[in-house]
């Protein structure tokens, strides 16, 4: 979860995806929380997560908030770093769920495919974008990254977003986070969150 001046933004989008890389490997790795803003003070963030929990997670001083904002299907061109959350499409296509624009600052961070959580059964892919074609069902990305390639199919309608600048004015109870969490001895403690600004929902 995230949030700063819009240079900071452009890091929090590196550090999001250094989380992603850690939870994805480590066995101690980071808890992700979606859900809905329930309270909020200066040391602390209380969440209701999409599956109905409640979870406190302490607030650091210096803590890291970002937004994102929309863009369209034909602002992912040839050579954009992306990450996009996918499902399973007939006959096995890798279809987008949402995608995320890194601004070029984050280029190669969380680099690879792996398994994500937005629903069951879906993956990440963090990648170059090596061809960007108009198909009858959206668009066709072919993603390169280190080791592997993967065609994923965008349907029209499908979330873009890039990063956007946010603070802590922004933890506003009712709006919906996104947060990339540790939980230690002493509890649960935000990493990274990511928040609602603008009408702008995080769909990671």
């Amino acid at each position: 979860m995230s949030r700063m001046p819009f240079h900071s933004a452009r890091v929090g989008a590196a550090l999001l995806l250094g989380a992603v890389v850690i939870s994805s490997n480590a066995a101690d790795a980071p808890v992700r929380i979606r859900g809905q803003i329930a309270a909020v003070d200066a040391a602390s963030i209380t969440v209701t997560s999409r599956e109905g929990e409640t979870v406190k997670l302490a607030l650091a001083a210096d803590q890291a908030i970002s937004a994102v904002k929309n863009l369209q299907l034909a602002d992912i061109k040839k050579d954009s770093y992306i990450g996009t959350a996918t499902k399973t499409g007939p006959n096995g296509t890798l279809q987008a769920v949402e995608v995320l624009v890194f601004p070029e600052t984050a280029r190669g961070t969380g680099e690879g495919h792996y398994a994500w959580d937005l629903l069951p059964g879906s993956m990440m892919t963090n990648a170059n974008v090596e061809a960007s074609l108009d198909s009858v069902n959206g668009r066709t990305l072919k993603l390169a990254y280190k080791g592997g390639v993967k065609e994923v199919t965008v349907p029209a309608g499908t979330p873009v977003v890039t990063m956007a600048a946010a603070s802590r004015a922004d933890l506003i109870v009712g709006k919906k986070v996104f947060v990339i969490a540790t939980d230690g001895a002493s509890g649960m403690k935000a990493g990274r969150i990511v928040v609602e600004k603008d009408g702008v929902v995080p769909p990671m």
